[in-house]
């Protein structure tokens, strides 16, 4: 029985650790890096400045997946950010856990 929780436990860190190594790739691949920066502010905010603003949030996911797909104004400034109809729910929700861990 401890053989098949070790199992589990090794199996979850490997999709969590492929998860992260695959979204700076998602998110340049999606586009998303085309305006936004881990560290500094371009078209849009640095994503560490969307994670910080959003890390007490326990549903800041759901909201930046939503927004992420649907688009976005008026929350950072005057520049709306467009829809992303090519990304899907899922990979729009990796997306926004990964920015949320900057």
């Amino acid at each position: 029985m401890k053989a098949v929780w070790m199992g589990m436990v090794a199996a979850s860190a490997l999709l969590v650790v492929g998860t992260a190594q695959a979204s700076p790739e998602l998110a340049k691949s999606s586009g998303c890096l085309n305006c936004h920066m881990v560290d500094k502010k371009l078209v849009g905010p640095a994503l560490k400045d969307i994670a910080a603003k959003y890390k007490a949030d326990p549903k800041a996911a759901d909201y930046l997946a939503g927004k992420i797909q649907k688009g976005s104004q008026g929350v950072w400034g005057p520049v709306p950010m467009p829809p992303n109809a090519k990304v899907n729910e899922a990979d729009a929700k990796t997306l926004a856990k990964w920015i949320l861990t900057q």
